[in-house]
């Protein structure tokens, strides 16, 4: 499936601000402001300037809150964007409500208690960051992220993405069976995406600190309906041969 653009013009400004240089400017400007996210339930709030936020947006980390203040800004990220930019690119630092600061150890079994399979889907996530995809919720697709080739207000998502665990694909309850997977190729389909299993095995390591990821791979699967138009021999070839 080719990339589906939004307008005229669009891929050309992808190309020509591409999403590794957006997310290196914001890695700078983040550690350059020595910027703090604040640890709230499942997700982490970050306070930015104007620089910063408009960085976010571009880079597409995060959902900005509205607030009264003009010259700050609040972004809530998520628990995967958040630990990513924290622990991969090593320019947000967290903080509990009191104060106190979370080291990626402490950070990482938070986050594990919150969401019993975040090893899991942050490897996916990360896997899909470092390769410069653009990766959002799936929420709303019944799936785990959803991944763009560049900002979504320029292309459409490409492929719904599914996070497994290799040798445990059922500790969701998803694509146990057949049907399972029936239903979701064909939603995937309707919404002319792409389904990308993202097998994660973490090689015998468990998930005892974030250390661990480096040990962790990933197996990429894509999985679509069966067109038989483009399998389909053409009828008038045949025809010819046979005279």
């Amino acid at each position: 499936m080719k990339p589906r653009w939004k307008g005229k013009g669009s891929e050309a400004k992808a190309i020509a601000d591409p999403m590794s240089k957006i997310v290196s400017q914001l890695q700078s400007s983040l550690m350059q402001s020595e910027a703090r996210g604040l640890l709230s339930s499942c997700s982490v709030l970050v306070e930015v300037d104007a620089e910063v936020a408009d960085l976010l947006n571009r880079a597409c980390f995060g959902r900005p809150r509205i607030t009264a203040e003009k010259e700050k800004q609040w972004f809530q990220l998520d628990m995967e964007e958040a630990f990513y930019l924290g622990f991969s690119l090593k320019c947000l630092e967290v903080v509990s409500k009191d104060g106190c600061t979370k080291s990626d150890e402490e950070l990482w079994e938070y986050m594990k208690s919150k969401k019993e399979v975040f090893p899991i889907s942050y490897k996916a996530y990360s896997h899909l960051r470092n390769k410069n995809w653009v990766v959002r919720s799936g929420l709303q697709y019944g799936v785990d992220f959803v991944a763009y080739r560049h900002h979504p207000a320029l292309v459409h998502s490409e492929y719904a993405v599914l996070a497994l665990s290799e040798g445990e694909n059922d500790i969701n309850g998803r694509l146990r069976v057949w049907s399972d997977v029936h239903c979701t190729v064909r939603l995937c389909g309707s919404v002319a995406k792409t389904l990308l299993i993202l097998n994660v095995n973490n090689k015998g390591q468990g998930a005892i600190s974030p250390s661990c990821l480096e040990h962790y791979t990933v197996e990429e699967r894509t999985i679509t309906r069966w067109n038989p138009e483009q399998s389909r021999e053409n009828q008038g070839v045949l025809e010819n041969q046979t005279k």
